[in-house]
């Protein structure tokens, strides 16, 4: 059986920061998902279409890279995907905090799922999407923030 990882987010857009850990973690796994979730609660800036979009020209190159959307919970997608590990990306202790307490709620509802914390290259560390997005609203220059296949082409519609 292979091993397959998830690596959900909003990626509202996605960042070098989300590029670098799936790079980074490539070697680990036989195939990893990149899973655009859905959430009502957030207002996004780019339609799921356009992350999904984004994302699958950042990875055109890698084939055992997959992406995909869905709602709902995240485990009940990584079930339907066979995936047995959940990929986490971690910038600081701000984010330790919180993504242990979702990786110890998916494990009470899903026990075969493993959750995998990832760090960024560290010249990533500092970039959020939200900072993107902030950055991006204020006409700046998001160049540095984006990965090399979407130079010049998220703006805001």
């Amino acid at each position: 059986m292979p091993n397959i990882a998830v690596f959900p987010g909003s990626f509202d857009p996605i960042t070098k920061g989300h590029e670098s850990i799936v790079h980074r973690a490539l070697p680990l796994f036989d195939k990893i998902i990149v899973a655009v979730g859905y959430n009502a609660n957030k207002k996004s800036v780019f339609s799921v279409e356009q992350r999904v979009y984004f994302i699958k020209k950042t990875f055109a190159d890698t084939p055992n890279v997959i992406v995909a959307s869905y709602e709902g919970l995240t485990v009940d997608f990584c079930e339907k995907h066979k995936a047995k590990f959940l990929l986490r990306g971690l910038r600081g202790i701000a984010d330790f905090k919180n993504e242990r307490m979702l990786a110890s709620i998916n494990k009470e509802l899903c026990p075969d799922l493993e959750t995998i914390f990832m760090c960024p290259g560290t010249a990533y560390n500092h970039i959020s999407s939200t900072i993107v997005r902030e950055v991006l609203r204020n006409d700046g220059d998001i160049s540095n923030f984006l990965p090399k296949a979407l130079q010049g082409y998220v703006k805001l519609q």
